[in-house]
């Protein structure tokens, strides 16, 4: 059996799976991102699911990561959302991480709402603020459409001219100043982890055109893209990484600023679904 029929055998057999778990037929996809998974407090949920009870996800090895999926309405909007991704640091590959955004395809998605923890590379971005993503670098080392492609999921070159909705990043501009969060718009790089970036590297990234960098959020952009999915993405600036000021950090300090962002975040992401 070759990849490309046993990727969507894969995908039909997990999406068969959850529907004997939920009646929810979702509209919106949500991936919540390190310290970002409080949005799920927001939902009026259906169905929860830990990662290790479905067939052919991958379960989060990352402890600050819930590693459930639920479904359920938010702002009387039908969703699915994860709490808690997985990463290419942790071992997994590619077509195993975004397996979750093809899963969300078959389920009816056209919307998705990534959240990311990020460093701020562009002295603008303070700790604690919230970017909107423009656009993104691939600095992975690799990419999840690699391979056989299989035609029914998407085309074999799609193209990357519009990586993140710009109705959507127009819809979540409007909805931050009507609720005075401010938003920022930026460019986010994507790096393997798992360890943070040097300075010299900070360096060179600001000098490619990079905004913020992470470890995720690429893949399941681009295969989102792939499938015809509509992507906001927006990253939570956890760090300060101007290479001329590099003080040493630690995860724990991260997810607090992550947590103490989180408010503005979920209030933003609420207000968008509301539109949608």
């Amino acid at each position: 059996m070759n990849e490309k029929s046993e990727l969507r055998q894969q995908i039909d057999e997990t999406v068969e799976f959850l529907k004997t778990r939920t009646k929810i037929k979702p509209e919106i996809g949500i991936i919540l991102g390190t310290g970002l998974g409080a949005l799920v407090d927001d939902i009026d949920v259906e169905a929860s699911i830990p990662y290790n009870e479905i067939p052919n996800f991958p379960v989060s090895t990352v402890e600050f990561h819930a590693g459930k999926l639920f479904f359920g309405h938010i702002e009387n909007k039908p969703i699915m959302a994860m709490q808690g991704r997985f990463h290419y640091y942790e071992g997994y590959s590619m077509k195993q991480i975004t397996f979750p955004v093809r899963v969300m395809k078959q389920f009816g998605v056209d919307t998705m709402l990534i959240s990311n923890a990020c460093g701020g590379i562009n002295p603008k971005l303070k700790p604690g603020s919230l970017m909107l993503i423009t656009d993104h670098i691939n600095l992975l080392g690799d990419n999840p459409l690699i391979g056989e492609n299989d035609d029914s999921l998407g085309p074999r070159f799609p193209d990357m001219s519009e990586p993140y909705s710009r109705e959507l990043i127009t819809l979540a501009e409007k909805t931050a100043a009507e609720e005075n969060i401010e938003l920022k718009r930026g460019v986010y790089a994507a790096m393997s982890g798992p360890s943070l970036e040097t300075a010299a590297e900070y360096k060179f990234l600001r000098i490619i055109g990079a905004d913020t960098v992470g470890m995720s959020t690429i893949p399941e952009d681009i295969v989102a893209v792939h499938s015809g999915i509509k992507v906001l993405g927006i990253s939570v600036i956890t760090d300060a990484c101007v290479p001329e000021e590099l003080k040493p950090v630690n995860i724990a300090e991260i997810i607090k600023t992550a947590k103490e962002a989180e408010p503005k975040l979920t209030k933003l992401m609420r207000k968008v679904i509301s539109q949608l």
